[in-house]
């Protein structure tokens, strides 16, 4: 009997004191991150402009970090493959995603079937940059800025067409936008990526088209397309005799933005310091220079200010995507 009760204390002391051993290790837990490498996932192909952030940002972020941060792509279904392998990792901070208006705003809303949750699966560490769009048109078109292409449009209405990189991309919402807040009804057509719809813009197969700046400024510079009209708020800094459109039609505002997320339930004091990290590597003077080279124009914000900014984009969307009744399986 002395026996056993000696053991329940013995049992009692030992959880006691694993339990204050488990108490006192928690933040020294924490306080390591990270030791490790981190991976951060581009959920498109190398080469376009979300993954040239991400490798400048990545760069820079583990030298804060004091460990390498590893740009993985996962490219496929419009983005939301990378976002969903985010949205089900271990929520600890060694994986985090590179999101954009298409994976936290445009598919969601699109998508029958949804594989996340853009405010739920994940927690916002920091708004990066905005990347303008363009509305571009062949040369040979008889407009000059976006007012005479409205006036063109309602003359003749559906006689005239705009390409995007694809059915669903910001760019062929941008269209979609266009039509709804200038009242004009032009066509789209989408193709399998901008390449192929600057190929026929510039050769006058199809005449209107809205594309991101960094993809169409070498076009524009040559002169084998003409510039109507940025899609931001405020010209870019690339182009400043580029008027926007909203200058035409007031209100008028889309582009596409990068940030960094984590996986939900990320502990609060990981995403600061990631935060932290994507804060200092936005003001190195290597990274702005690399972001002005394609009229990347440079954020920055908090986790909150970044889950508003989600909220935002969700509710000013969802409009546009259920007018031009877009939807995908």
């Amino acid at each position: 009997m002395i026996f056993k009760k000696m053991n329940r204390r013995a049992a009692l002391l030992l959880a006691a004191s694993t339990a204050a051993l488990m108490s006192v290790g928690a933040p020294a837990v924490a306080q390591s991150f990270p030791n490790r490498t981190l991976t951060l996932v581009v959920p498109f192909a190398a080469g376009g402009s979300t993954d040239v952030v991400a490798r400048v940002i990545a760069q820079k972020m583990g030298e804060t970090l004091k460990q390498q941060v590893v740009v993985e792509n996962v490219a496929g279904a419009g983005g939301n493959l990378g976002a969903a392998k985010v949205a089900r990792a271990e929520p600890d901070g060694y994986t985090i995603l590179m999101g954009t208006v298409a994976t936290h705003a445009l598919n969601p809303l699109i998508l029958k079937t949804k594989p996340y949750d853009p405010e739920k699966d994940f927690a916002p560490i920091s708004l990066l940059v905005v990347v303008p769009n363009v509305l571009v048109v062949n040369p040979e078109l008889p407009v000059k800025n976006v007012a005479e292409l409205v006036a063109l449009l309602k003359k003749e209405p559906d006689k005239y067409s705009y390409a995007s990189s694809g059915n669903g991309t910001p760019l062929h919402l941008s269209g979609e936008l266009f039509n709804s807040m200038a009242g004009v009804k032009m066509q789209h057509v989408p193709y399998k990526g901008a390449g192929p719809a600057l190929n026929d813009l510039i050769g006058n197969q199809i005449s209107i088209m809205f594309d991101n700046l960094p993809s169409s400024s070498g076009h524009i510079k040559a002169g084998t397309l003409r510039a109507l009209g940025v899609t931001t708020a405020a010209r870019a800094q690339s182009f400043p005799d580029v008027p926007t459109i909203a200058e035409a039609i007031p209100g008028y505002e889309t582009y596409t933005w990068n940030a960094l997320f984590a996986p939900a339930k990320t502990p609060a004091d990981v995403v600061s310091k990631l935060n932290d990290a994507a804060t200092k590597a936005l003001k190195d003077p290597a990274v702005i220079a690399r972001m002005g080279e394609f009229s990347a124009t440079i954020v920055g914000s908090t986790p909150e200010e970044l889950a508003k900014h989600v909220t935002a984009e969700l509710a000013k969307w969802e409009p546009v995507v259920k007018d031009a009744n877009v939807q995908m399986d």
